[in-house]
């Protein structure tokens, strides 16, 4: 059972839509015990770092949450903002991030890009991946998946990048450590290369 994390934030319907059409379980959980029957997470996210995180702290499941993938080693997959949270901090706010991949969330440098509007980034870019996993089987990366961001993840360590894009340099676009995922790109929105990703997603 997949359980999507519904803290008042993201396109919950839109991975509900993708996982029926795939026939894979799922629910969208709204409180901690609906999180206790779940074999993998994701935790989407649209808007501002610090109102994400207050609505998360806020929604009774962050300790759940962090039995589950620190403790029991759940799979995880943070989606934009959900992607960000997973970091130490944000240069957007004050709040906390839930430090579960050492990092912090940077504004995209608009000073290196020659083309306008320069941020946010929006639109199909390409993803390059660093490290061969299951996830990405059957991707085509020279697609790509959209993006719609102004900050991105940067992580402590370079062995927690899965994968970089490029906007006003290389960016880590898409970080693993373990059972942890997060993508800053929007699968549920990325048409074939994003189903896929979310099948694969379901059967790690």
């Amino acid at each position: 059972m997949i359980a999507i994390v519904d803290y008042g934030l993201g396109n919950i319907s839109a991975f509900a839509n993708i996982y029926k059409r795939l026939n894979i379980p799922f629910v969208a959980a709204k409180t901690s015990d609906e999180l206790k029957q779940a074999s993998k997470l994701i935790l989407p996210g649209v808007g501002a770092f610090d109102y994400a995180m207050d609505k998360l702290n806020e929604s009774g499941m962050r300790g759940q949450l962090d039995e589950l993938v620190l403790e029991k080693k759940v799979p995880i997959l943070g989606v934009c903002v959900g992607m960000q949270m997973m970091a130490s901090k944000s240069e957007e706010g004050e709040v906390k991030g839930l430090d579960w991949i050492p990092g912090s969330v940077k504004l995209i440098d608009a000073s290196k890009l020659k083309h306008k509007p320069t941020v946010p980034h929006m639109g199909w870019n390409q993803v390059n991946p660093e490290k061969d996993v299951q996830i990405f089987e059957n991707i085509e990366h020279e697609q790509g998946f959209y993006f719609l961001h102004s900050y991105f993840f940067e992580c402590e360590s370079n062995d927690d990048v899965l994968a970089t894009s490029e906007y006003a340099g290389k960016f880590s676009c898409a970080v693993h450590r373990g059972n942890i995922y997060g993508f800053q790109f929007h699968p549920e929105k990325s048409l074939t290369n994003g189903v896929n990703l979310l099948k694969n997603f379901a059967n790690i």
